[in-house]
């Protein structure tokens, strides 16, 4: 079967470019660009619309096992192709962690049963993300694991870190870590400042997570690990991820959809939708993040999707779970940087698809031939006003909740397959 995607707007984040073209998928594979109409083939008409390598979301929460009525595999992929996103990387932050084989294959049989789009797994760095013996990584890599993380569970014997991250790289394997002091930020909702003093809210002070990416730095240089930072969110700690990164360490980064268009002022009247791991930063610390992303120092935008249902939320804002949900807001967020901040949408699409997948060493995020034909059709300059009772996913904790955003997913396709049409939802 092939089909030939015509009159569409090409976002290229590999060539950097952005312009008209064709792309002709054949057998769930993208075959050729800017060729004629082939014979046989069925034409897809774009209507001069963004066409885009589909979203790879690293780091991505689902409920199950464990947690099933705050998000499902099935409701979560269903977010993700209402998102344009065809790739989900899911955290092993369930209930048991995903820190055996026998997790890990039980979570992957689901996966493919019930979701319309690509699930890959990250597996727990150590035995239930307790920081105390580490997982089996050897085993864990071999059932298909694609990364090792302990999420946002720090771990505070450097000893064992440092056996895991000599371990993992002589096996060749991702560590993601969450670089946040724990002694400084445990029981802390917010970021330090005038605004955290009149809200009366405890904080934390942004070196923090500083002195938490040093300390990773450190045991990075002794082992040579690869790593990633799963979120950097302040200015004060970009001068040491340059470093690194300057210094020849295998080190990338990536930072949330919700720190790059929210600030520490938006949580406004205890706003528990708005209680994030890290906490929301300063306006000066948002413009630097979305300048690092803007220049390549920060890698990866993911949308750091963890669902929480309505019993965690509404609570007093120190006591509230943290996290929002974002597989279907990712991509109309992800356009303020796009309409707002002057970031264009190769680069957005660079550290949305195509660094996330090169980081995780997957097929996607391309436009090139041979290349797996995951595919989001868009239109970016669409307005809507959110509404948290239309998302798809179980859990409705989103702080974009009555916003006025502007992107649409039109079309969501995986291997060449629909998996996702906006006309018939709206039919």
């Amino acid at each position: 079967m092939m089909m030939w995607f015509h009159n569409a707007r090409l976002i290229d984040p590999e060539a950097g470019t952005d312009a008209l073209g064709t792309l002709l998928v054949r057998d769930g594979a993208i075959l050729e660009r800017d060729g004629p109409f082939p014979k046989g083939a069925r034409a897809v008409d774009c209507a001069g619309k963004c066409l885009a390598p589909g979203i790879v979301d690293m780091g991505v929460q689902v409920g199950e096992p464990g947690a099933q009525h705050k998000e499902s595999l099935r409701t979560a992929g269903l977010a993700a192709a209402r998102g344009g996103v065809t790739t989900i990387v899911m955290r092993p932050d369930t209930d048991p962690a995903i820190d055996t084989p026998e997790v890990l294959e039980y979570v992957t049989r689901r996966a493919e049963a019930r979701t319309p789009v690509n699930i890959r797994a990250m597996a727990a760095l150590t035995r239930g993300r307790e920081g105390r013996e580490m997982a089996e990584i050897s085993f864990l890599l071999d059932a298909g694991a694609v990364a090792f993380t302990d999420g946002d569970h720090v771990s505070t014997d450097t000893k064992v870190l440092s056996r895991c991250m000599a371990y993992a790289r002589g096996l060749g394997a991702l560590v993601i870590a969450h670089p946040q002091d724990p002694g400084l930020s445990h029981g802390t909702c917010a970021t330090s400042g005038k605004f955290a003093s009149l809200r009366g809210l405890p904080a934390v002070s942004p070196m923090a997570e500083r002195m938490g990416f040093d300390r990773d730095m450190g045991l990075v240089e002794m082992t040579g690990v690869r790593y990633h930072a799963d979120q950097i969110t302040s200015a004060r700690t970009l001068p040491a991820l340059e470093r690194a990164k300057a210094n020849g360490l295998d080190v990338t980064a990536g930072i949330s959809i919700h720190h790059l268009t929210l600030n520490e002022l938006d949580v406004g009247g205890y706003r528990s939708f708005f209680k994030f791991t890290p906490p929301l930063r300063s306006e000066d610390d948002r413009r630097a993040m979305v300048q690092a992303v803007a220049e390549g120092l920060i890698d990866v935008i993911c949308s750091m999707h963890t669902p929480q249902d309505e019993e965690s939320k509404r609570l007093p804002f120190e006591e509230a779970a943290a996290g929002a949900v974002g597989l279907e807001t990712l991509l109309p967020a992800a356009m303020r940087l796009y309409h707002s901040e002057g970031l264009d949408l190769p680069t957005i699409w660079r550290a949305l698809s195509l660094n996330p997948a090169k980081r995780l060493g997957l097929a996607g995020g391309r436009l090139t031939p041979d290349a797996p034909a995951d595919l989001v059709l868009f239109d970016p300059d669409a307005p809507f006003v959110l509404d948290r009772a239309t998302l798809a996913s179980k859990s409705k904790n989103t702080p974009y909740d009555g916003a006025r955003m502007e992107g649409r997913v039109l079309a969501t396709y995986v291997a060449a397959v629909c998996v996702f049409d906006a006309a018939e939802v709206t039919a």
